[in-house]
């Protein structure tokens, strides 16, 4: 099972960059896009029903903003989009779709960096989020939780870990969260393969030829729960695809 991550900035850019000779060359079994900045009407679906996929689409309401899409081979027995609160759910931020072997979760977390009152919705998300999964956690779900976090983990997961400025992203109550994520209930995929490389990041900013510099933050994660780990087979950061400012992360499991 070949799964793929990837913040796309905008799924109809993307597409006009060359997402789709991508996709059909990588072939993934599982395509879960973040910040699609797109309602279902405005793409072409038989783009991607060409490629062999289903489409299952969480949008914002508000036109040009946020969303999630998970693009799939095989239809999955249950979609559910949002989490049941409506604070989030009008944002597009959280899609499930459920298969035989396990759950999987698109998520895109919110940023914080446009203010502080952004930073604390952030955080309320983050806070409320954790219960939603705790309770799925209690039952003892197989659970694939994936997409743009918005939240550094560790110092080697960004170029600069010596800044004092803390700005959104890298702030330590958020690192704490997710720190607490990782410890307590979820594999980080990606650092069970490669645990210490400190030059492998998923977002850079268009800024200063951050890409080139490899200025980057490590921000988007594929986390799955301990019960899978055991299925892992080798996790990468596809740096060298440039239609966002986000790269493509993928996971391969074998059930």
């Amino acid at each position: 099972m070949h799964i793929v991550s990837y913040n796309v900035n905008g799924i109809r850019a993307a597409i006009k960059k060359g997402l789709l000779k991508w996709l059909k060359e990588t072939n993934p079994d599982i395509f879960c896009i973040q910040e699609s900045k797109s309602q279902v009407d405005q793409v072409d679906a038989s783009l991607f029903e060409d490629l062999g996929y289903h489409a299952y689409w969480h949008s914002a309401e508000k036109k040009g903003y946020s969303g999630v899409i998970t693009f799939s081979k095989v239809a999955p027995t249950k979609v559910i989009e949002g989490m049941g609160n409506k604070v989030y759910d009008v944002e597009g931020r959280v899609l499930e779709t459920q298969f035989k072997e396990f759950t999987l979760l698109n998520c895109y977390f919110p940023s914080g960096s446009s203010g502080e009152a952004r930073h604390d919705f952030k955080m309320e998300f983050l806070h409320d989020f954790k219960k939603y999964i705790d309770k799925r956690l209690k039952k003892g779900e197989k659970l694939i939780i994936l997409g743009d976090y918005n939240v550094v983990r560790l110092d080697i997961d960004i170029h600069n870990p010596t800044r004092r400025d803390k700005p959104s992203g890298f702030k330590p109550e958020e690192r704490a969260w997710l720190n607490e994520w990782f410890d307590t209930s979820f594999v980080d995929t990606y650092r069970k393969f490669d645990p210490a490389s400190n030059d492998v990041f998923s977002w850079w900013s268009y800024r200063a030829g951050s890409k080139a510099k490899n200025k980057g933050w490590r921000i988007d994660y594929i986390s799955c729960t301990k019960n899978l780990e055991d299925k892992l087979k080798s996790a990468h950061h596809h740096t060298e695809i440039t239609f966002s400012d986000h790269c493509p992360i993928d996971v391969k499991l074998r059930f």
